[in-house]
């Protein structure tokens, strides 16, 4: 299971959010939150009418024109102070990251071959720098020489060293991250100030958060909603002036302020900023917002058998003879294929062989050349010193292999290939010269737990495809274990990318993990990647989130939070303009009651005064925003169900709880108000 990123925040973390909310008044900030800008004019209205009582012509009550300035002054500090609060979580992400990367000391190579000790702010892409045991690895790179084990815990907060080797999956470095063992040379793949964890500072700092597609959108309806209630109130005035009802200016902006969605108009953005810190917080580093936006979603999931549904190390369970073979000869056989094999799959060949009863002097093998995997011949093996050729591969390439020297393929050997992949295993043929012997079963065990997080997925409606280079029937008894929806074998990096586009051809959002330099292609057509910190540069190039971790399954947690950023916008959304009903009821009866006193009908609160019921209204709308703020942080719990009935949920919870809790919330501050007779 993958694990929460546990950060220190600053004990001062929220007097510098005050200070930053107090900094955001600026009206050149104000104005990029266009719902509340109109605030801060009301509010700069209302504080002038309050030193010149007479400024709009007639005069009004200065104390009252006070109190209202005052509260709208305390909204405004609310809202920026919410989303100071969320930008300085991020920042203080970005502050402990800060303490990871330091220049450090490098030794690089030069061209003839010296060493020139360098600070790493001078390494440019392209150079070559030796790094030993105990040194900090100077910049992101990859490995070109040598196999290290290499500290990670300053950037993923894992303790466990991982192994680091070139010519692999598994050759990609971070700067700032220690050699625990062993001796590499590296290659530099990034010039100063473009290293992932420079790219990890600056995505953590929300302050440099740009806004999703959804969130403007949901950003000019608001404005839409501000637009239509300023016209309202506009044209209260000369209604008011037709009924004889005098309708103090401070009351008209206190309506306005009311009416327009206030509480969401304040909370947006932290939502939003807050949803890329859990995001981070899970050490995920997304590259946008849009990509955890897009996350929430997801319909499809395509995700590699190898590693991710599965453990992923194939290991030799047993050993098949077909024909006429014996077991020993097939023993020996699979063994000397695998002896030059440095593979997790070689070396647990010919350790199942010496198990067996293999005699070791079967395995001297002087003047013997090993034969490497090739994706065209889907083989490997070993060719001996006498001229005798051992292969082990792919049963169909085996085959072929065979016929091509004039071998025999034996009777039994596809009803026996057939029943290891049946049983979920992968066989391998081997033949020595133009005859196979056998086959060994590789065994790969489904990780605990895959079957009930993707049902949990299917109950978010999202469909899971596994794709394998396995054979078909390998891959369908691994997909009917792991309880996937749909799978693809002998899948080629073009499959994915075909499958990618077939989904998204079709209306869907696809979503895809990985972790080669064969998946990056892939990664960069879903329209979420996610790619592992161990993996190449290429792949993480071209994800558009990393995963510090490297945890495969950890895509299904990304998809959480999506949804549930999603879901704390509407709830709040839902939240904000539902409770602007309580407010209608408190405030339209409190301004035409004493002209038409059959507008008391409507306060159906029972708020003693107009004045007392104004202020109430208000005073209730500026202490929701901080009330909600913790929720906006957190994000409204999500458990997985269907669209319907989640949105009936939140109707529920939020809408009908949005018209309720401001009735009660009202009257409360007005028995207070008048308890304390201050209306």
């Amino acid at each position: 299971m993958s694990r929460t990123r546990t950060v220190a925040f600053p004990k001062d973390l929220y007097q510098r959010a005050f200070v930053e909310a107090l900094k955001k008044l600026d009206p050149r900030v104000m104005i990029k939150n266009p719902v509340m800008f109109v605030v801060e004019v009301g509010f700069v209205v209302t504080l002038l009418l309050t030193i010149l009582p007479d400024l709009f012509g007639g005069a009004s009550d200065r104390g009252y024109n006070g109190i209202v300035s005052l509260i709208l002054f305390v909204t405004i500090l609310f809202a920026n102070f919410a989303e100071a609060l969320a930008e300085g979580r991020g920042k203080a992400q970005a502050e402990s990251l800060k303490k990871t990367k330091q220049d450090t000391k490098a030794r690089k190579l030069a061209k003839d071959g010296s060493i020139q000790m360098v600070s790493s702010t001078e390494l440019r892409k392209g150079d070559l720098v030796i790094v030993e045991a105990g040194e900090l690895i100077p910049s992101d790179g990859e490995i070109v020489e040598g196999v290290a084990s290499v500290d990670e815990s300053a950037i993923t907060g894992e303790s466990a060293p991982v192994i680091k080797e070139a010519g692999g999956d598994f050759s990609s470095v971070t700067g700032g991250t220690r050699v625990v063992s062993d001796r590499i040379r590296v290659r530099v793949t990034t010039d100063p100030g473009e290293s992932f964890l420079d790219r990890m500072i600056s995505l953590v700092e929300g302050a440099k958060r740009q806004k999703t597609p959804n969130e403007i959108a949901l950003n000019t309806l608001l404005v839409s909603l501000t637009l239509i209630f300023l016209i309202v109130c506009t044209t209260l005035q000369p209604i008011a002036s037709y009924v004889n009802a005098a309708i103090p200016i401070a009351t008209l902006v206190a309506l306005l302020v009311c009416l327009i969605p206030t509480t969401i108009g304040g909370l947006l953005s932290a939502i939003g900023i807050a949803g890329m810190d859990r995001v981070t917080q899970f050490n995920v580093i997304a590259m946008s917002g849009k990509a955890v936006e897009a996350s929430g979603d997801i319909n499809t999931i395509i995700l590699d058998k190898t590693g991710t549904i599965t453990h992923g190390n194939r290991m030799a369970a047993e050993f098949v003879p077909v024909g006429n073979s014996k077991a020993d000869a097939l023993n020996r056989a699979a063994a000397q294929s695998s002896i030059l094999d440095e593979t997790p799959e070689g070396r647990s060949i010919v350790e199942l062989a010496k198990k067996q009863g293999l005699a070791a002097s079967e395995l001297e093998l002087p003047g013997a050349e090993g034969v490497e995997f090739r994706a065209e011949t889907r083989m490997s093996g070993t060719n001996l010193a006498n001229g005798t050729q051992i292969r082990k591969g792919a049963v169909d390439a085996i085959k072929t292999y065979v016929k091509e020297l004039g071998g025999r393929i034996p009777a039994d050997l596809d009803e026996k290939a057939n029943r290891i992949a049946t049983a979920g295993g992968t066989p391998l043929a081997v033949v020595e010269g133009n005859v196979i012997l056998g086959l060994i079963y590789l065994k790969d065990t489904v990780k605990p737990g895959m079957r009930e997080r993707f049902e949990e997925l299917r109950r978010m409606g999202i469909r899971t495809v596994m794709c394998t280079g396995d054979n078909p029937l390998t891959a369908a008894t691994i997909a009917r274990e792991a309880g996937v929806d749909d799978f693809v074998a002998e899948a080629k990096p073009e499959d994915k990318i075909a499958l990618i586009r077939k989904e998204q051809a079709a209306g869907k959002l696809v979503a895809m993990t990985g972790d080669g330099t064969n998946d990056a292609p892939a990664l960069a057509q879903a329209d979420v990647g996610l790619a592992m910190n161990s993996g190449t540069v290429a792949a993480k190039e071209a994800a558009n989130m990393v995963d510090l971790d490297s945890d495969p399954t950890k895509i299904i947690e990304v998809v959480a939070i999506g949804k549930q950023l999603l879901m704390t916008r509407g709830a709040l959304t839902t939240f904000s303009i539902a409770n602007d009903v309580a407010k209608y009821f408190a405030i339209i009866p409190a301004m035409f009651m004493l002209a038409i006193p059959q507008m008391n009908a409507l306060n159906i609160m029972g708020l003693a005064t107009p004045q007392s019921a104004i202020l109430s209204a208000l005073i209730f709308n500026a202490i929701i925003i901080p009330i909600l703020i913790p929720l906006a942080m957190k994000g409204v719990k999500y458990s997985p169900m269907s669209a319907t009935k989640l949105l009936s949920r939140n109707l529920v919870i939020y809408g009908l709880g949005g018209i309720l809790v401001p009735f009660v919330g009202i009257k409360l501050i007005d028995l207070v108000l008048v308890g304390l007779n201050l209306v």
